[in-house]
């Protein structure tokens, strides 16, 4: 069973090589652009519908487990009223599309709207109240770029799968929400991206490319390469299972090297999660496990890519004191401490450990719960970390401002435990990848590893070895 087909080929980001030298070697293409008969057109069309229904009802079936990786906005506010100042809108979900900014599935949402104007080849061009553009399969805008699929929508605007009728490749075009604080963003994204296609003109990087940009109607449009599932949606349709210690290494390798040639330029993300690290291609095999006794799905290449770069924010710019989605959100961001590209670093620690366990590793939506939890996974929280918040409800004689008596507490003690108490084998490499997540998952920057230093650590060493061989 193929999820989705593969149009640009599936690459591989090789790891640091000695010396200092992050850029690596130049990326190399396994694969051809494939060419589709109108029968193949149609067949693929039917099989992302039937993907999209199946993402659907298993989002349903497992509702309860969405809490752990869904949040609303911080003290109420709707994304729309905060407009733009943060992402933390997780309510809604990218099916299968390059960004990982919360979204939905569009299918259902373009219905034809009989009020709407026509562009010249017949196809919907108005736009709704809430500023999105109203589009039908088939829409041609900038004279290139055709409409074949709906991939996701959000607070941003929408996503969809096009044709470029000049190359002949299938590409993501993210459609922005005619409104100026969302054409604000849709700017400052843009910039970002034409700095990583600068500094990373070969490739060498695990980073989102984008293809071009445009305006449609009013619509600031962003071309992408076409990509496949985010890792959330491919555990999700896999049942949550967690992902193996040597496929959290193959893909935490990539990551790194992807952040880390962010950090090198002045850029730090700000919101790294599952959402927003996606499969190059996400084709798997169906293969029985012995262990669970059910079938669950195999990818057949664990080559990924960092996206959305909404929110990523050089050093020298304003540095909003809210960032990051709750449960990946470091420390120093809750007690408003002040971040810099460390908060990265916790990001992909919170990351790597959603991978091992299949759910997030802090279960919560209240900032005091969550520093709870980081006390009982992590242990107490220094002393002048708490002296220097500007968070001082948090704080109660010189410690964190906790009931230990209450039903919460009850629930941190229920969903937390101490970090190495959740190694679920004893192995070497187990233990390599828990003594590298201490070291991300350290309260003081100052002493938290970068991600240049953990990309030396033992846990990366056959990664290393791998590259030195090729």
């Amino acid at each position: 069973m193929r999820v989705c087909l593969v149009v640009f080929g599936s690459y591989k980001c090789f790891g640091y090589s000695p010396g200092g030298d992050w850029g690596g070697r130049k990326l190399k293409k396994r694969g051809e652009k494939v060419t589709l008969t109108d029968q193949q057109e149609t067949k693929r069309a039917e099989s992302q519908q039937q993907k999209t229904s199946q993402l659907q009802q298993q989002g349903q079936k497992d509702a309860w487990k969405m809490r752990t990786w869904s949040e609303p906005l911080h003290d109420g506010v709707t994304l729309e009223e905060s407009c733009c100042s943060g992402p933390d809108d997780n309510s809604l979900r990218l099916q299968s599309a390059f960004l990982g900014d919360g979204a939905v599935n569009a299918a259902d949402d373009d219905d034809d709207d009989d009020g709407g104007k026509k562009s010249q080849q017949g196809e919907s061009c108005d736009e709704d109240e809430e500023g999105h553009l109203v589009y039908h399969v088939g829409l041609l805008m900038k004279g290139r770029y055709e409409v074949v699929l709906p991939l996701g929508a959000g607070a941003f605007g929408k996503v969809v799968e096009c044709i470029d009728r000049d190359k002949d490749q299938r590409v993501a075009v993210k459609i922005v929400r005619n409104i100026e604080c969302f054409r604000e963003a849709a700017k400052s994204e843009i910039s970002v991206l034409e700095e990583i296609n600068t500094l990373d003109d070969d490739h060498r990087f695990a980073c989102v490319r984008m293809l071009n940009r445009f305006d449609h109607e009013g619509h600031t449009c962003i071309v992408f390469e076409l990509l496949g599932l985010s890792t959330f949606d491919f555990l999700r349709l896999n049942d949550f299972l967690p992902f193996g210690v040597e496929q959290i290494r193959h893909m935490a390798f990539q990551l790194f090297r992807a952040v880390c040639f962010l950090h090198r330029n002045q850029l730090t993300h700000t919101d790294l999660k599952p959402e927003n690290i996606l499969f190059v291609c996400s084709d798997y095999d169906l293969e029985f496990n012995h262990e669970t006794k059910c079938e669950e799905r195999k990818l057949r290449s664990l080559d990924v890519k960092v996206v959305d770069f909404g929110t990523a924010t050089f050093d020298h710019e304003h540095h909003e004191s809210l960032v990051s989605t709750r449960h990946y959100r470091a420390p120093e961001v809750i007690l408003d401490l002040g971040w810099n590209q460390s908060c990265d670093v916790w990001s992909l620690g919170c990351v790597l450990m959603a991978f091992y366990l299949g759910h997030t590793l802090f279960q919560t939506h209240d900032s005091k719960e969550h520093l709870a939890m980081m006390e009982r996974v992590l242990g107490p929280t220094p002393l002048h970390l708490l002296k220097q918040t500007r968070k001082q409800h948090y704080v109660h004689h010189e410690r964190l401002n906790w009931d230990d008596q209450s039903s919460s507490d009850d629930y941190v003690r229920k969903h937390c435990q101490p970090l190495k108490q959740l190694m679920q084998r004893r192995s070497e490499e187990e233990g390599q990848l828990f003594d590298l997540l201490g070291c991300m998952l350290e309260y003081d920057v100052c002493t938290r590893i970068t991600l240049e230093e953990a990309l030396w650590h033992p846990f990366f060493s056959p990664m290393r070895l791998k590259e030195q061989r090729s």
